[in-house]
């Protein structure tokens, strides 16, 4: 199950009323059908939105609005509604469809014309162009009804604008594939750990997903139905895509623990596919009958699009999954990730993230290694694994956690570099960061959220895609970015735990 959000839509609103007549209301239709057509075109690198934007006739009543808004609510293919008043459309008109508003909101406060033609500027122009107070009225009715949106501010055609659409479809789209995802989660959570826990029934009521329970064994029983020949089809592959150590070439001392391998990723596939989850956990000390402990099965399934958190953490199994369909058709993998270990001694501190198999090679800077190493934990043969490092550049690593009662989503903002040296014994995949706006100060804040050790890293998506589906899932968000102090970011979650 490859993530794809290509189906999905944002319907453009346009708010006018019958005041101007029939010939003014042709020229806003005119208008309005225009950018939403441009905004739905490539831009000038041949890059599209990641939702398609679907031009709607102009509301000038209340029913003409009831009605649309009701509609775009009931379309599974509509992730949300970019709205904007091309000329004044009194805010009372909007009460009753905004009440009826289940879908993501988007202000966008433009105008047709980029500049204004001064010699020619009439009554008739002012009265077509209105959006300067027009938006504002909008504006006041959104926040008198408490309507959560993003406003975004300047013409059409700017790319800063397309820039901030283009998080915001993102973030639509992220919250469409949460109201929909399903999560198998195979056994429990890690012994005794807290963080990982969580409630479920209000994961599903707050952002969508439903988690449901299956025994390994689910999976186990089904290895024995995959054959030598579609085993030895997946292994070729893996001879193709990677570098295997010499144990797993063919008459490797190994070879066999590659087979099974194989199998597992056959079977685990086979049961996502039946079930229809996009996302999955295991935890090592449930394994069953499996032979070794899923590695590269799960980085592989990541790669495909599937969510996945070690340990039963369903949480950043959503977080994942979310993450890959917020990303699509960007530059930079996203992966289920964990802060391991600190280098110090750097001149700007940094975290060395890892796991112990599972990350994913949609992060690789290079074509991976294959190879199997032992792993001291769930008394089962050594697992074969994908080894690689995450290339260089800015990433976001996010957490979400349950408080008891409410959900936060912690982001922070990082730099990605490469290691001070090689890693010759190091047998996982990794990648090593400084967060902003230092590791001290990161960390400190991430501790004072109360934030997860397991994370979402991406180097596609930045901290303003999250923010954005944070405030569309009503899920409280704090961000760790270069601006960020101890003392602020203490204040700013006093703050948001009395609005939560």
């Amino acid at each position: 199950m490859s993530v794809d959000a290509s189906g999905m839509e944002v319907w453009f609103l346009t708010g006018s009323q019958e005041l101007y007549g029939p010939e003014a209301l042709e020229a806003v239709e005119r208008q309005a059908r225009r950018v939403a057509e441009e905004l739905d075109a490539p831009d000038g690198s041949g890059r599209r939105l990641p939702a398609r934007v679907v031009f709607k006739p102009v509301v000038t009543t209340p029913d003409s609005i009831r009605r649309v808004i009701t509609e775009a609510g009931a379309d599974d293919s509509c992730a949300g509604v970019i709205a904007w008043m091309h000329t004044f459309s009194p805010a009372r008109m909007w009460i009753s469809g905004l009440q009826r508003l289940s879908k993501p909101l988007l202000h966008l406060h433009t105008q047709f014309n980029h500049d204004l033609p001064w010699s020619r500027i009439d009554m008739d122009f002012m009265n077509l162009n209105q959006a300067a107070h027009g938006d504002r009225e909008f504006a006041h009715i959104l926040t008198r009804l408490g309507v959560p949106r993003k406003t975004v501010v300047g013409h059409w055609g700017g790319e800063h604008v397309r820039a901030r659409l283009d998080s915001w479809c993102r973030a639509a789209c992220g919250l469409a594939e949460a109201r929909r995802l399903s999560v198998a989660r195979f056994g429990d959570n890690m012994r005794r750990v807290a963080v990982t826990e969580g409630d479920k029934v209000s994961a599903e009521i707050d952002l969508g997903p439903a988690v449901n329970g299956y025994g390994i064994s689910e999976v186990a029983d089904r290895m024995a139905g995959f054959g030598d020949a579609e085993a030895g089809a997946l292994v070729s592959e893996y001879e193709e895509a990677y570098d295997l150590v010499p144990e797993l070439r063919a008459g490797g001392e190994r070879r066999s623990d590659l087979v099974a391998a194989a199998r597992i990723e056959l079977a685990l596939a086979s049961f996502l596919e039946e079930t229809g989850a996009g996302a999955f956990t295991d935890t090592f000390e449930d394994l069953g009958a499996l032979p070794q402990l899923p590695g590269i099965a799960v980085q592989r399934l990541m790669e495909r699009g599937y969510g996945f958190g070690a340990e039963g953490d369903w949480k950043t199994a959503i977080l994942v999954r979310i993450g890959k369909a917020m990303a699509r058709g960007l530059d930079g993998g996203t992966s289920f990730m964990e802060d391991y270990t600190y280098n110090f001694g750097a001149e700007h501190p940094q975290v060395l993230g890892a796991h112990m198999l599972e990350v994913c090679p949609s992060i690789a800077s290079a074509r991976p290694s294959c190879e199997i190493h032992p792993l001291d934990i769930g008394g089962k043969s050594d697992p074969v694994r994908l080894v690689f490092t995450a290339p260089e550049g800015p990433g976001t690593v996010v957490g979400l956690t349950d408080l008891g009662g409410r959900f936060r989503l912690v982001v922070n903002e990082v730099d990605v570099v490469a290691p001070e040296e090689d890693l010759p014994r190091l047998p996982v995949a990794r990648a090593v960061w400084t967060p902003r706006p230092s590791l001290e100060v990161s960390a400190e804040a991430w501790m004072q959220a109360g934030a997860p050790h397991h994370t979402c890293f991406s180097q596609a998506l930045t901290a303003e895609v999250w923010e954005d589906f944070a405030r569309m899932a009503g899920v409280e968000a704090a961000l760790i970015d270069g601006e960020t102090s101890p003392r602020s970011f203490r204040r700013e979650l006093e703050w948001s735990a009395r609005s939560f």
